[in-house]
């Protein structure tokens, strides 16, 4: 991942604790700009292969058009309810579209691990179910910030 984070250093994950984190958790919150500069955020399951994040978007959602647009985006994968137990990941950078729009099942070498991955996350299954309603997009982040506030606890201990 390019570019690590400087505040926080104390409370960041470590790359381990970042790929068990992501791998982990399915939802995360997706913002786009459209073309007047106007955000917009919305939810999305996702999957991590270790570098990119995967998402499997809609393709005739307000999310869709801004990313065609303007490629840039910014996504927050969090957990935790009480204050010392939150934590999470922001990526940032510029996705890429992967295979056939709309996604429809036809051979691409380069989905077959993420919708492996997707599929086994999201729905349990061995094998992607294709809708022909979404595709593919893939976040290569160039920054990265991640914190858990269950390691503040540590913080006032000797060591």
């Amino acid at each position: 991942m390019a570019v690590t984070q400087r505040r926080g250093r104390r409370i960041m994950m470590t790359p381990e604790e970042l790929d068990a984190f992501l791998a982990a958790e399915r939802t995360c919150r997706v913002a786009t700009v459209s073309a007047d500069g106007a955000p917009h955020a919305g939810t999305l399951w996702f999957a991590w292969d270790g570098t990119s994040l995967w998402l499997y978007s809609i393709t005739r959602s307000k999310r869709w058009a801004h990313l065609r647009k303007d490629p840039r985006i910014a996504v927050v994968v969090d957990a935790g309810e009480e204050y010392g137990e939150l934590r999470g990941v922001e990526l940032s950078g510029t996705v890429e579209f992967v295979g056939e729009i709309p996604r429809t099942g036809e051979p691409c070498p380069e989905l077959v691990a993420p919708e492996r991955l997707f599929a086994r996350k999201v729905f349990g299954l061995d094998e992607m179910p294709h809708d022909g309603r979404h595709a593919w997009l893939r976040l290569t982040p160039d920054a990265v910030a991640s914190w858990d506030f269950r390691k503040l606890a540590d913080l006032g201990r000797p060591s």
